[in-house]
């Protein structure tokens, strides 16, 4: 059925986070890094008072607490399925460390289709960011906010853009950046 009707979903990847640079954490819950209040007044400078429909977010402690204090008396939609990549026995491992491994060179030749031990493949992030896209369809909203994950905002510009997967990590997507994607409803 042909429908002219469209929502602009706005995408927050998360601050930084207080993990030692070259340590994989995917779907770890870790901490907010301690610059997280000066972040937190860039994000809310990038969003410029905007209001959303609906406001949906990781259940990770990092998207948590950016959503709770950008949007506060808001309902907090949590989807486990805007979570970070399961990266299952790599997380919290030092990225030196798991590049040695067989494992890995599979992964880093087709990390689209090749899941990591234990985890998921980029096709797998995408694949639920798609079933999370096709249920907000299904809603009424026409303005909604997600803050989430880097994979995620990949995988909506894979979803949304049609931006190859091979391409998704091409593009920059800093901690704390906003990103604007249309959907035809």
């Amino acid at each position: 059925m042909f429908n002219d009707h469209y929502m602009k979903i706005t995408a927050i990847r998360h601050t930084r986070v207080a993990v030692p640079p070259g340590i994989c954490y995917g779907q770890t819950d870790v901490a907010l890094a301690p610059t997280y209040g000066h972040e937190l007044e860039q994000v809310k400078q990038k969003l410029n008072g905007a209001t959303f429909d609906a406001v949906f977010c990781s259940p990770l402690t990092r998207c948590r607490q950016l959503a709770q204090d950008l949007f506060p008396g808001m309902v907090i939609q949590f989807d486990e399925r805007l979570m970070e990549l399961n990266f299952g026995q790599w997380e919290m491992q030092p990225w030196d460390t798991i590049s040695e491994t067989t494992e890995a060179q599979a992964w880093f030749a087709d990390y689209v289709s090749v899941r990591t031990p234990g985890g998921e493949s980029f096709r797998d992030l995408i694949s639920r960011t798609g079933a999370f896209l096709d249920e907000l369809q299904n809603n009424n909203e026409t303005n909604v906010v997600v803050i989430t994950h880097g994979g995620i905002v990949r995988a909506l510009s894979c979803l949304l853009n049609r931006t190859a997967p091979l391409d998704a990590f091409q593009q920059r997507v800093d901690y704390g950046e906003v990103f604007e994607f249309t959907s035809a409803h």
